[in-house]
């Protein structure tokens, strides 16, 4: 099952902003550039892993690798703590968990 790259970025947009409300007008740009990236890793996992190229364990890693790169980003912005930055990356997640997690066929989130 493929998934939808533009979908997933905005229910992962959408549900950071919820968390990120006070914060959102500096945040935003930066949410936006990397849940878009984290779409796209997602959605390179889920056929990489349908393609047989891509295990269980090394897709595993390469959610974590994604999640490092965005909390180090959103970390970068002034006044955003590791409790914000964690709590948007997963509410982000959350968003979009039962979507991907069918699309590959095990637990990646």
């Amino acid at each position: 099952m493929a998934i939808r790259v533009p979908s997933l970025a905005k229910q992962m947009l959408e549900a950071s902003r919820e968390v990120l409300e006070d914060s959102w007008p500096e945040i935003k740009d930066y949410a936006k550039a990397e849940f878009k990236k984290t779409a796209e890793s997602l959605a390179m996992i889920v056929r990489l892993h349908a393609a047989g190229k891509l295990t269980k364990k090394k897709a595993r890693l390469h959610m974590e690798i994604q999640k490092n790169a965005s909390r180090t980003v959103l970390l970068t912005i002034e006044g955003m703590g590791i409790i914000a930055v964690e709590r948007a990356i997963n509410a982000a997640l959350g968003a979009v968990r039962d979507t991907v997690n069918t699309a590959i066929g095990f637990r990646l989130i």
